[in-house]
């Protein structure tokens, strides 16, 4: 195999339509729960840690997706929760347990949420202590997470457990084992899948949402781009309904 752009293309091509035609049923059901939690006034709470965090800030705060979204990430522990930001550059801390319990405490979440978990390996301590919190306190939660990846490696999480098995929905984002596509000649491998693949069934989810609350005659709360004309005042208008809900940082 030659390591060339096109044939990167040609990998991440097959992955995204595989990805995007499958799993249907498992779309349906994910949509179902969160279109029923923003119909009933809930938010949708994404978290995702590294390069997983990318599908949390594809479905929370972007132009042409859902206003009651918030985006939870490691870095809440800093601009929330005065930690110092020595804790952020602990190349483990993704691996705390403890840290979930801190996020979740600091995120301005209400029962009525529903969550949509990301992490390719779906191993780690600090995602699966989350996903483990999340059903103890009663929300729907989607995982999307690598099948592949995660079958290959034991859990890193005390329980044992990993993220897959605790979601009520589980979406395969199709990445191979090591995220990477095109192999090396000497070991490794280059040219990630996750981060595209999970950015489509990001929003394939906003679609299939949308798409329920126009079927139940409710008007989607969706952003408009902030550099379209009146877009800025329609979206500080749709915020002001979940002021203290939802939160938009960089």
């Amino acid at each position: 195999m030659t390591v060339t752009s096109s044939e990167y293309l040609v990998r991440v091509q097959a992955a995204i339509d595989k990805v995007g035609a499958g799993q249907q049923e498992q779309k349906h059901r994910a949509a179902d729960l969160l279109a029923r939690a923003v119909r009933d006034g809930g938010v949708i709470q994404a978290f995702g840690c590294g390069h997983s965090e990318a599908l949390a800030m594809e479905i929370a705060g972007r132009a042409g997706g859902l206003v009651p979204t918030n985006r939870i990430a490691l870095r809440d522990v800093v601009l929330y929760g005065g930690d110092p930001l020595a804790v952020l550059q602990d190349p483990a801390v993704e691996r705390r347990t403890d840290i979930a319990h801190r996020l979740y405490e600091l995120a301005p979440v209400t029962p009525g949420d529903a969550f949509v978990i990301a992490s390719n390996s779906g191993i780690n301590g600090a995602v699966v202590e989350m996903a483990l919190l999340v059903k103890e306190r009663g929300h729907p939660l989607i995982a999307i997470t690598s099948a592949e990846h995660s079958a290959g490696v034991d859990s890193r999480h005390p329980s044992g457990r990993k993220l897959g098995e605790i979601a009520d929905v589980v979406l395969d984002n199709g990445a191979p084992y090591g995220d990477a596509a095109l192999p090396l000649p000497g070991g490794g491998a280059v040219g990630a899948v996750s981060s595209i693949t999970a950015a489509l069934l990001a929003q394939q989810l906003v679609a299939e949402v949308v798409a329920r609350l126009l079927d139940a005659g409710v008007t989607p709360p969706v952003y408009l781009s902030d550099n379209v004309p009146g877009g800025k005042e329609h979206n500080a208008a749709m915020e002001a309904r979940y002021a203290g809900r939802i939160r938009r940082t960089a």
